[in-house]
């Protein structure tokens, strides 16, 4: 062990440069910057998604009680927006119970904001100003789900069958064992992930948008294709770096897809999770019409300096923590 930071100087001076960047961004905009705990008593559904759990021992109750470190702000940004907030962003911690890797420490920091009156095609256009603004990066190509995979794997993903699925794989060079077992979406993703993704955003950013409806989590069905979501992703230079909605607005559609979310948990042998029953409450309440959007700051850092790892941007990674 040792406990001298990985970063240098100049890497540390350089995150506060873009983060002073991120900020004035936003108050050109006039989107106000909040804050929200890191805490919460509910947690991620998602069976890709692991929160880090401890236990409060002084509550009120005189109970021990179960507390998540949230994995992204948005449950509680959306019950700000709920209680008339505005447009609001954030900078903060997230926590993501996985290994760390090339892209990856299981803390890191994240920027999330929210647009009320956007749809998720005003908000890209924000979201490319933003990566502009950051990286001077040239205009965003925007391009749909559906047309990547045609033109990387030769995939229709709206039509293809899962024997289709199957079939395609060797040819795209994906040698896995028991590939039948795997159902449409986890085929999809693995396509995706190993053929579409490397070939993403290398000149210029790119933006995916209209994922199937089965991976909309927690965007909206688009009023127009119900094959398809109002969601979007942004790629450059081989990183991840935004995923964006259309925000679902609906409480009990949210708290169907919560409770499938879980059912597909325990098939997968993981517990169930805590639903946020916060969240649900605000839903009820109403949340306005808006976009919002999620985007990696360690990994934008890491393309503004041409790091080649996520150790090279945060001072102290998981295993000098």
């Amino acid at each position: 062990m040792t406990w001298q930071p990985t970063t240098s100087h100049a890497q540390r001076v350089a995150r506060a440069e873009l983060l002073r960047t991120i900020r004035e961004f936003f108050y050109q905009r006039e989107v106000l910057e909040v804050d929200t705990p890191l805490l919460s008593r509910g947690t991620v559904t998602d069976v890709h998604l692991d929160a880090f759990a401890c236990e409060f021992r002084h509550d009120a109750s005189g109970k021990r009680l179960p507390l998540y470190l949230q994995t992204s702000p948005e449950y509680a940004m959306k019950r700000l927006l709920c209680a008339g907030s505005g447009p609001v962003y954030q900078l903060c911690k997230a926590f993501r119970h996985e290994g760390a890797g090339r892209w990856h420490n299981p803390e890191f920091t994240m920027l999330e904001w929210y647009r009320p009156g956007f749809d998720h095609l005003q908000l890209m256009q924000e979201v490319d100003a933003l990566l502009q603004a950051t990286l001077d990066t040239a205009p965003a190509q925007m391009m749909s789900y559906q047309q990547v995979m045609k033109h990387h794997a030769g995939l229709d993903p709206l039509s293809a069958s899962h024997g289709m699925l199957v079939a395609a794989l060797p040819a795209l060079g994906i040698n896995i064992d028991d590939a039948d077992a795997l159902s449409n979406d986890g085929l999809l993703q693995l396509i995706f992930s190993m053929t579409v993704e490397p070939a993403l955003g290398q000149q210029q950013p790119c933006f995916v948008y209209g994922f199937p409806a089965s991976q909309a989590a927690l965007a909206r069905i688009n009023d127009t294709d119900p094959r398809v979501a109002d969601r979007f992703e942004v790629y450059f230079k081989g990183a991840e770096l935004a995923n964006g909605f259309y925000e679902l607005a609906d409480v009990e559609e949210q708290r169907r897809r919560f409770e499938h979310d879980n059912a597909l948990r325990q098939q997968a042998g993981y517990p169930p999770a805590m639903l946020d029953e916060n969240l649900l409450a605000a839903l009820k309440a109403g949340l306005p019409d808006c976009a919002g959007v999620a985007m990696g700051i360690d990994r934008l850092l890491m393309l503004k300096t041409q790091a080649s790892h996520i150790d090279q941007v945060i001072s102290f990674p998981v295993d000098r923590a």
